[in-house]
């Protein structure tokens, strides 16, 4: 079982930037696969980027060279630094743990990003 708490998200203008974070609890972090993924009202969730346990990552075409994603596996963190943010980017952003067949998600932030 992996616990998650991400916090970070609110209000920001276009163009700002936002640094959200997850904290996990409840398992041997270093060995999951997180990732964050977001949600708009009337839209399905999507990913927006991973890292794998050895620091691979992967990005949404739609996030590439804004977002980073990344991991402190001594503080059992990951974060997406996000730079240059869109109005389209307004979403609940939730943090995501996987190996193998399970899954764990955290309770979501909200990122609206509005003039």
């Amino acid at each position: 079982q992996v616990q998650l708490v991400e916090s970070g998200g609110g209000l920001v203008q276009p163009g700002g930037s936002l640094t959200l974070s997850c904290a996990a609890s409840g398992s041997i972090f270093s060995i999951y696969t997180m990732g964050w993924y977001r949600q708009a009202p009337g839209k399905q969730r999507e990913l927006v980027a991973t890292i794998t346990s050895d620091s691979s990552t992967n990005y949404a075409d739609s996030v590439k060279g804004r977002f980073t994603i990344s991991r402190d596996n001594a503080k059992n963190m990951v974060y997406l630094q996000m730079n240059s943010l869109k109005p389209e980017d307004t979403a609940v952003y939730y943090c995501n743990a996987r190996r193998y067949a399970n899954a764990y998600w955290g309770q979501g932030t909200q990122v609206t990003v509005s003039s």
